[in-house]
């Protein structure tokens, strides 16, 4: 059974950094598309950074120069490396991860979350 466990959110100033972790289990990067997601209070949940089978990555518009996603096989983590960071980025941060789902929130395997709150 596919298990996903965030860590590393927390309360951080506007402009500072944090690293997001997403332990998975019987997972093999190269056969799941990953992704972390973002629910924000009284927001719809959206789409911050994707991971495909190729190790290829996307990211939404609004983190795109500040935000990296990268994987670590053999820790079997998923990371979410945050820079710069705004008011706009609280949320719970998700890790999700789909066999063959690579666009879109319809995906199998999902995290509980951990929350991000920024301060300014």
């Amino acid at each position: 059974e596919v298990r996903l466990m965030e860590s590393g959110g927390g309360s951080v100033q506007a402009g500072g950094s944090l690293r997001l972790s997403c332990t998975a289990s019987e997972i093999y990067y190269t056969e799941y598309c990953m992704a972390w997601f973002r629910q924000a209070p009284g927001k719809e949940r959206e789409g911050v950074a994707y991971m495909e089978y190729s190790g290829s990555t996307t990211y939404a518009d609004s983190v795109k120069g500040r935000f990296t996603v990268s994987n670590n096989n053999a820790k079997n983590t998923l990371y979410l490396q945050m820079n710069s960071l705004k008011s706009e980025d609280t949320g719970t941060n998700l890790c999700t991860a789909d066999r063959w789902v690579c666009a879109g929130q319809d995906r199998r395997h999902w995290g509980k979350g951990t929350l991000v709150t920024i301060s300014s």
